[in-house]
Protein backbone atom coordinates (compact mmCIF):
# COMPACT_ATOMS: atom_id res chain seq x y z
CA UNK A 1 0.00 0.00 0.00
CA UNK A 2 1.58 3.25 -1.16
CA UNK A 3 1.38 6.22 1.06
CA UNK A 4 -0.77 9.77 0.36
CA UNK A 5 -0.05 12.95 0.67
CA UNK A 6 -2.13 15.82 0.42
CA UNK A 7 -2.11 17.79 -2.10
CA UNK A 8 -3.73 20.34 -0.82
CA UNK A 9 -3.69 20.81 3.27
CA UNK A 10 -6.23 23.72 4.44
CA UNK A 11 -7.24 24.36 8.35
CA UNK A 12 -9.38 21.72 8.47
CA UNK A 13 -9.59 19.39 5.50
CA UNK A 14 -6.48 17.77 3.53
CA UNK A 15 -7.24 17.25 -0.45
CA UNK A 16 -6.22 14.19 -1.99
CA UNK A 17 -5.51 13.37 -5.40
CA UNK A 18 -7.23 10.34 -6.88
CA UNK A 19 -6.98 10.54 -10.76
CA UNK A 20 -9.98 11.45 -12.26
CA UNK A 21 -11.31 12.25 -8.67
CA UNK A 22 -10.04 14.30 -5.35
CA UNK A 23 -10.48 12.61 -1.53
CA UNK A 24 -11.57 15.35 0.73
CA UNK A 25 -10.72 14.11 4.53
CA UNK A 26 -11.69 16.53 6.99
CA UNK A 27 -10.08 16.15 10.35
CA UNK A 28 -10.69 16.73 14.00
CA UNK A 29 -8.62 19.98 13.88
CA UNK A 30 -10.67 23.30 14.55
CA UNK A 31 -9.65 26.56 13.93
CA UNK A 32 -11.78 30.06 14.68
CA UNK A 33 -9.48 33.79 13.85
CA UNK A 34 -8.17 32.06 10.83
CA UNK A 35 -5.71 30.37 13.02
CA UNK A 36 -5.58 26.17 13.88
CA UNK A 37 -6.12 25.84 17.29
CA UNK A 38 -3.36 23.50 19.10
CA UNK A 39 -6.25 20.86 20.15
CA UNK A 40 -7.93 18.10 18.12
CA UNK A 41 -11.56 17.35 18.85
CA UNK A 42 -12.25 14.24 18.53
CA UNK A 43 -14.70 13.28 15.75
CA UNK A 44 -15.40 16.51 14.58
CA UNK A 45 -14.28 15.68 10.90
CA UNK A 46 -16.10 12.62 10.80
CA UNK A 47 -19.68 14.91 11.89
CA UNK A 48 -18.45 17.55 9.62
CA UNK A 49 -18.69 15.29 6.90
CA UNK A 50 -21.68 13.12 7.30
CA UNK A 51 -23.25 16.64 7.65
CA UNK A 52 -22.36 18.11 4.35
CA UNK A 53 -23.49 14.39 3.05
CA UNK A 54 -27.22 14.82 4.47
CA UNK A 55 -27.28 18.51 2.97
CA UNK A 56 -25.74 17.54 -0.53
CA UNK A 57 -28.32 14.97 -0.79
CA UNK A 58 -30.71 17.34 0.38
CA UNK A 59 -30.13 20.04 -2.15
CA UNK A 60 -29.32 18.24 -5.61
CA UNK A 61 -32.67 19.10 -7.24
CA UNK A 62 -31.08 22.90 -6.86
CA UNK A 63 -27.72 22.32 -8.29
CA UNK A 64 -25.33 19.37 -8.62
CA UNK A 65 -22.49 18.72 -6.43
CA UNK A 66 -19.02 17.68 -6.28
CA UNK A 67 -19.84 14.55 -3.69
CA UNK A 68 -19.18 10.48 -5.21
CA UNK A 69 -19.22 8.20 -2.32
CA UNK A 70 -18.34 8.59 1.61
CA UNK A 71 -17.79 4.74 1.88
CA UNK A 72 -13.99 4.17 2.26
CA UNK A 73 -14.68 0.77 0.39
CA UNK A 74 -14.67 2.75 -2.76
CA UNK A 75 -11.56 4.63 -2.24
CA UNK A 76 -7.71 3.23 -2.47
CA UNK A 77 -6.81 0.82 0.17
CA UNK A 78 -4.48 3.74 2.10
CA UNK A 79 -8.24 5.33 3.21
CA UNK A 80 -9.43 1.92 4.01
CA UNK A 81 -8.59 2.41 7.56
CA UNK A 82 -10.18 3.76 10.98
CA UNK A 83 -8.80 7.09 10.92
CA UNK A 84 -10.53 8.07 7.52
CA UNK A 85 -13.52 5.44 8.03
CA UNK A 86 -16.67 8.40 7.92
CA UNK A 87 -14.28 11.39 7.65
CA UNK A 88 -13.24 10.60 3.84
CA UNK A 89 -15.80 11.98 1.06
CA UNK A 90 -14.70 10.88 -2.94
CA UNK A 91 -15.62 13.90 -4.89
CA UNK A 92 -15.68 14.90 -8.32
CA UNK A 93 -12.44 17.04 -9.90
CA UNK A 94 -13.37 20.80 -9.90
CA UNK A 95 -12.02 23.97 -11.27
CA UNK A 96 -12.73 26.12 -7.76
CA UNK A 97 -14.24 29.72 -8.19
CA UNK A 98 -11.93 32.04 -6.53
CA UNK A 99 -15.24 33.55 -4.29
CA UNK A 100 -16.20 32.47 -0.90
CA UNK A 101 -20.10 32.94 -1.13
CA UNK A 102 -21.58 33.97 2.42
CA UNK A 103 -25.41 34.46 3.04
CA UNK A 104 -26.59 36.07 6.15
CA UNK A 105 -30.35 35.48 6.94
CA UNK A 106 -29.84 37.05 10.57
CA UNK A 107 -27.48 40.04 12.20
CA UNK A 108 -24.60 38.94 13.87
CA UNK A 109 -20.91 38.84 14.20
CA UNK A 110 -19.11 41.12 11.86
CA UNK A 111 -22.15 42.27 10.32
CA UNK A 112 -23.61 43.14 13.95
CA UNK A 113 -20.72 45.58 14.44
CA UNK A 114 -20.64 47.56 10.84
CA UNK A 115 -24.63 47.97 11.26
CA UNK A 116 -24.10 49.66 14.77
CA UNK A 117 -21.17 51.84 13.13
CA UNK A 118 -23.16 53.04 9.68
CA UNK A 119 -26.37 51.00 9.56
CA UNK A 120 -24.74 48.76 6.95
CA UNK A 121 -23.48 45.27 6.03
CA UNK A 122 -20.70 45.15 3.58
CA UNK A 123 -21.78 47.93 2.01
CA UNK A 124 -25.62 46.74 2.00
CA UNK A 125 -27.84 49.01 3.75
CA UNK A 126 -30.42 47.67 6.11
CA UNK A 127 -33.35 49.04 7.58
CA UNK A 128 -33.17 51.32 10.56
CA UNK A 129 -34.04 49.70 14.70
CA UNK A 130 -32.71 45.98 13.92
CA UNK A 131 -31.52 44.55 17.16
CA UNK A 132 -28.09 42.06 17.06
CA UNK A 133 -29.52 38.58 16.13
CA UNK A 134 -32.57 39.81 14.59
CA UNK A 135 -33.67 38.07 11.51
CA UNK A 136 -33.17 40.32 8.06
CA UNK A 137 -36.25 41.14 6.07
CA UNK A 138 -34.70 38.96 3.24
CA UNK A 139 -31.46 37.36 3.46
CA UNK A 140 -27.88 39.24 2.10
CA UNK A 141 -25.21 37.80 0.04
CA UNK A 142 -21.82 39.25 1.01
CA UNK A 143 -19.43 37.44 -1.09
CA UNK A 144 -15.42 37.99 -0.09
CA UNK A 145 -11.90 36.73 -2.03
CA UNK A 146 -10.81 33.19 -0.81
CA UNK A 147 -7.28 34.06 1.25
CA UNK A 148 -4.64 31.79 1.58
CA UNK A 149 -3.96 30.01 4.92
CA UNK A 150 -3.13 32.38 7.46
CA UNK A 151 -4.44 35.89 5.48
CA UNK A 152 -7.93 37.28 6.21
CA UNK A 153 -10.35 36.73 3.63
CA UNK A 154 -11.65 40.57 2.41
CA UNK A 155 -15.56 41.55 1.85
CA UNK A 156 -16.61 42.19 -1.72
CA UNK A 157 -18.81 43.99 -3.95
CA UNK A 158 -20.92 42.12 -6.55
CA UNK A 159 -19.49 44.17 -8.91
CA UNK A 160 -15.93 42.98 -8.16
CA UNK A 161 -17.22 39.43 -8.09
CA UNK A 162 -17.94 40.01 -12.00
CA UNK A 163 -14.45 41.73 -12.59
CA UNK A 164 -12.77 38.75 -10.51
CA UNK A 165 -14.89 36.04 -12.75
CA UNK A 166 -14.13 37.79 -15.73
CA UNK A 167 -10.57 38.13 -15.52
CA UNK A 168 -10.26 34.01 -14.83
CA UNK A 169 -13.38 33.18 -17.15
CA UNK A 170 -13.46 35.82 -20.10
CA UNK A 171 -17.07 36.31 -21.23
CA UNK A 172 -18.98 34.48 -18.47
CA UNK A 173 -17.87 37.18 -15.24
CA UNK A 174 -21.41 38.34 -15.17
CA UNK A 175 -23.38 34.90 -15.49
CA UNK A 176 -21.14 33.31 -13.18
CA UNK A 177 -21.36 36.22 -10.57
CA UNK A 178 -25.02 36.44 -10.73
CA UNK A 179 -25.43 32.07 -10.76
CA UNK A 180 -23.27 32.26 -7.28
CA UNK A 181 -25.48 34.88 -5.75
CA UNK A 182 -28.50 33.02 -6.89
CA UNK A 183 -27.55 29.62 -6.21
CA UNK A 184 -26.17 30.89 -3.05
CA UNK A 185 -29.36 32.37 -1.77
CA UNK A 186 -31.65 29.56 -2.99
CA UNK A 187 -29.68 27.12 -1.25
CA UNK A 188 -29.77 28.84 2.27
CA UNK A 189 -33.76 29.34 2.07
CA UNK A 190 -34.28 26.03 1.44
CA UNK A 191 -31.74 24.63 4.17
CA UNK A 192 -32.52 27.28 6.78
CA UNK A 193 -36.09 26.34 6.25
CA UNK A 194 -36.15 23.16 7.05
CA UNK A 195 -33.24 23.56 9.87
CA UNK A 196 -36.04 25.62 11.48
CA UNK A 197 -38.32 22.56 11.70
CA UNK A 198 -35.87 20.87 13.05
CA UNK A 199 -35.57 23.19 15.80
CA UNK A 200 -32.41 25.36 14.66
CA UNK A 201 -31.81 28.69 13.27
CA UNK A 202 -29.15 28.84 10.88
CA UNK A 203 -28.11 32.47 11.15
CA UNK A 204 -25.56 32.39 8.39
CA UNK A 205 -23.03 30.11 5.98
CA UNK A 206 -20.87 30.09 3.07
CA UNK A 207 -20.61 27.84 -0.02
CA UNK A 208 -18.25 27.42 -3.11
CA UNK A 209 -18.50 26.18 -6.12
CA UNK A 210 -16.27 24.95 -9.00
CA UNK A 211 -16.97 23.86 -12.74
CA UNK A 212 -16.84 20.53 -13.99
CA UNK A 213 -14.69 19.43 -17.18
CA UNK A 214 -18.27 20.86 -19.46
CA UNK A 215 -18.26 24.80 -17.44
CA UNK A 216 -21.15 23.62 -15.60
CA UNK A 217 -21.53 24.92 -12.32
CA UNK A 218 -21.10 22.66 -9.49
CA UNK A 219 -21.30 22.86 -5.51
CA UNK A 220 -18.42 22.33 -3.95
CA UNK A 221 -16.06 21.85 -0.43
CA UNK A 222 -18.34 21.15 2.93
CA UNK A 223 -21.89 22.38 3.49
CA UNK A 224 -23.68 23.81 5.90
CA UNK A 225 -21.60 22.61 8.72
CA UNK A 226 -21.20 24.35 12.36
CA UNK A 227 -17.38 24.93 10.91
CA UNK A 228 -19.13 26.56 8.27
CA UNK A 229 -22.12 28.30 9.56
CA UNK A 230 -23.88 29.83 12.88
CA UNK A 231 -26.57 27.42 13.90
CA UNK A 232 -28.74 28.71 17.16
CA UNK A 233 -31.48 26.60 19.02
CA UNK A 234 -34.51 27.83 17.95
CA UNK A 235 -35.84 27.45 21.35
CA UNK A 236 -35.44 30.32 23.60
CA UNK A 237 -33.80 32.68 20.75
CA UNK A 238 -34.55 36.11 21.67
CA UNK A 239 -32.99 39.01 19.56
CA UNK A 240 -31.31 41.83 21.15
CA UNK A 241 -28.57 39.98 22.18
CA UNK A 242 -25.54 37.32 21.33
CA UNK A 243 -27.50 33.74 20.84
CA UNK A 244 -26.21 30.28 22.36
CA UNK A 245 -24.23 28.23 19.27
CA UNK A 246 -24.44 24.56 18.51
CA UNK A 247 -21.54 25.41 15.81
CA UNK A 248 -17.79 26.92 17.11
CA UNK A 249 -19.12 30.12 18.13
CA UNK A 250 -18.53 28.49 21.28
CA UNK A 251 -14.86 28.59 20.55
CA UNK A 252 -14.63 31.45 19.42
CA UNK A 253 -16.62 32.98 22.35
CA UNK A 254 -14.44 31.58 25.10
CA UNK A 255 -10.80 32.60 23.32
CA UNK A 256 -12.30 36.19 22.96
CA UNK A 257 -12.79 35.74 26.87
CA UNK A 258 -9.29 34.10 27.39
CA UNK A 259 -6.84 36.17 25.14
CA UNK A 260 -3.51 34.74 26.47
CA UNK A 261 -4.97 31.41 26.04
CA UNK A 262 -2.33 30.90 23.46
CA UNK A 263 -4.97 29.08 20.96
CA UNK A 264 -5.31 25.66 23.62
CA UNK A 265 -8.92 24.69 25.16
CA UNK A 266 -9.40 23.42 27.95
CA UNK A 267 -10.92 19.76 28.31
CA UNK A 268 -14.50 20.99 28.95
CA UNK A 269 -14.90 23.44 26.11
CA UNK A 270 -12.93 20.61 24.08
CA UNK A 271 -15.93 18.29 25.33
CA UNK A 272 -18.75 21.05 25.32
CA UNK A 273 -18.00 21.53 21.77
CA UNK A 274 -18.40 17.99 20.20
CA UNK A 275 -21.50 17.43 22.28
CA UNK A 276 -22.95 20.40 20.38
CA UNK A 277 -21.88 19.52 17.00
CA UNK A 278 -23.14 15.97 17.72
CA UNK A 279 -26.56 17.74 19.05
CA UNK A 280 -26.94 20.16 15.81
CA UNK A 281 -26.43 16.60 13.34
CA UNK A 282 -28.34 14.24 15.26
CA UNK A 283 -31.34 17.18 15.08
CA UNK A 284 -30.85 17.89 11.77
CA UNK A 285 -30.30 14.23 10.50
CA UNK A 286 -32.94 12.74 12.70
CA UNK A 287 -30.52 9.87 13.44
CA UNK A 288 -28.04 9.48 16.31
CA UNK A 289 -24.22 10.11 14.98
CA UNK A 290 -22.46 7.02 14.43
CA UNK A 291 -18.10 7.63 12.82
CA UNK A 292 -18.71 4.76 10.49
Amino acid sequence: MSELKPIKEGKVREVYDNGDSIIMVATDRISAFDVILKNKIVNKGAILTQMSRFWFDYTKDILPNHMISVDVKDMPEFFQKDEYKGNAMMCKKLTMLPIECIVRGYITGTGWQSYQKDGTVCGISLPAGLKESDKLPEPIYTPTTKADLGDHDEHITFADTVKILEKEFPGRGEELAAALRDNTLALYKKCADYALTCGIIIADTKFEFGLDENGQLILGDEMLTPDSSRFWPAKGYEPGKSQPSFDKQFVRDWLKANPDSDYLLPEDVIAKTIEKYEEAYQLLTKKPFVKG
